[in-house]
């Protein structure tokens, strides 16, 4: 039997973000699309996730819902079979990034959540390619349904989460690094660096696409995937 797909989305985005590899996967697998806004730690966004989640899945993560990946396979490795980490980060946050969330935080809370949807999801972390002005549309209607509450809950979870270099050295699963090429947000080098310290790990970059490669190049993204959903299994 295929093995069930857990994807985990970004701030401010729901199962949209991944509409099209939800639409690709589901006729031949188990698909889940579980939110990202259920607690203020890392830690327990993935105690969350594990509650939720089958016994055993291939798991895909797009930017937060890639560090809150890494946290769920730091906490149960032996229940991920495969991971797929897109367009994110292995690194705690540096404190001045940390620091320039306070204010939005702040705002979110005070009713101005709008003004922070435009801080936190800028429009230059989108490519330039053809579907750029439906991929801001879609980020500004997640975000919208998301709500301010369970934004402050990710952010919070953000700025305190840990380093997980160590648990990028340990995993034993087949492991997809995509990046987009135009990613402003986490740059290409850093993700390839990643992909380095992690023992199975294969890198794609997707060409003209910025950090939710998800909406900006669907097809290319559900590619990737496939094939790393047929890599396989490393025995451990």
């Amino acid at each position: 039997m295929p093995e069930p797909i857990v994807f985990l989305p970004p701030m401010l985005c729901d199962a949209r973000a991944f509409a099209h590899q939800i639409m690709a996967f589901s006729a031949t697998s188990p698909v889940i699309c579980l939110p990202t806004g259920l607690a203020d730690t890392m830690a327990q966004i993935a105690r969350e996730i594990l509650t939720l989640a089958p016994p055993k899945f291939a798991l895909a993560g797009l930017s937060m819902g890639g560090c809150i990946a890494l946290e769920v396979v730091r906490q149960a490795p032996a229940r991920v079979t495969r991971l797929a980490l897109i367009n994110t980060t292995a690194q705690s946050e540096l404190p001045e990034v940390a620091a320039a969330r306070e204010p939005r935080i702040v705002a979110a809370r005070a009713g101005r959540f709008c003004d922070v949807v435009h801080d936190e999801l800028p429009p230059t972390a989108i490519g330039q390619g053809p579907s750029r002005s439906d991929t801001l549309d879609a980020m500004g209607d997640m975000a919208r349904d998301v709500g301010a509450e369970a934004y402050v809950m990710q952010a919070r979870a953000m700025q305190r989460r840990p380093d997980q270099t160590p648990t990028l050295r340990k995993m034993r699963q087949p492991t997809l690094v995509l990046s987009g090429g135009e990613d402003t947000v986490y740059p290409l080098r850093r993700q390839q660096f990643m992909a380095e310290l992690i023992p199975y790990a294969q890198h794609r970059v997707i060409a003209g696409a910025g950090h939710l490669p998800t909406l900006e190049a669907p097809l290319a993204v559900t590619e990737a995937l496939r094939d790393w959903m047929q890599q396989p299994l490393v025995l451990r």
